[in-house]
């Protein structure tokens, strides 16, 4: 979305949530963060066969087919290739595709569930927070970052034309509120607020000793990525 077409905003709430969550120029805050995470299933895979890094990971072939990407996910690609480098990064990508012939899925929460019920070992990146709605609702899955972990913020604004300006502050104020943070964590949504635990206890804590990538981008790159994701992944 066009910066122009966003209010800047003054929100009481905005002070407690965390600094990188919110807009420099007042035109949008995170209500919670999107950690990215790769998942695996707790029944099928042992913890201690779990990769340390991508380049391990990259070399379990025996996992060849059971592993699955949701097929538009440009957030993990950024990440990758802001950590490694473009040409490391793709190189990385390729002999993950190479290898593990990961499947491409359609939509996020459908492949956490798919790898709650076995149907894959493992998701090669998923939305930390859709895993752990899965694995609340009693699913057997589980995250285990790797550097690096692509960070981004759901997020919320007011129209720059709303036809009720007042109203549409209030209801994004709310939404950075402790009270909207702890109804979010009981379905895995991990908060923007350190007053609010998240649910399970202690998870950003866990991520967060990885390496935490922001992935803003604009329009026109994330054109790129699509193309670049699409070169990777769809021509074998």
């Amino acid at each position: 979305m066009l910066p122009q077409m966003l209010a800047q905003v003054d929100l009481t709430e905005a002070k407690n949530i965390f600094p990188q969550a919110r807009d420099p120029n007042r035109r949008w805050f995170g209500v919670y963060t999107v950690y990215n995470t790769p998942a695996y299933n707790t029944d099928k895979v042992k913890a201690s066969d779990l990769p340390k890094t991508f380049e391990e990971l990259a070399q379990r072939t025996e996992w060849a087919g059971r592993i699955a990407l949701e097929a538009t996910d440009i957030e993990w690609l950024k990440g990758m290739l802001q950590h490694y480098g473009e040409e490391k990064g793709k190189e990385l990508v390729r002999t993950i595709v190479a290898n593990l012939k990961p499947v491409l899925t359609d939509g996020r929460l459908a492949m956490a569930r798919s790898v709650g019920a076995g149907e894959y070992l493992l998701a090669l990146n998923n939305f930390a927070n859709l895993s752990l709605n899965v694995k609340l609702a009693g699913a057997p899955i589980d995250i285990f970052p790797l550097d690096p972990v692509a960070l981004f913020y759901a997020q919320v604004a007011v129209n720059a034309k709303a036809p009720h300006p007042n109203a549409a502050r209030l209801a994004a104020n709310f939404m950075l509120s402790q009270e909207c943070q702890i109804f979010y964590t009981k379905f895995g949504r991990l908060p923007t607020r350190n007053d609010v635990p998240t649910n399970p206890p202690g998870i950003i804590d866990m991520i967060t000793q990885k390496k935490v990538v922001a992935t803003l981008f604009d329009p026109p790159e994330e054109a790129r990525l699509r193309q670049t994701f699409n070169a990777l992944f769809r021509q074998r």
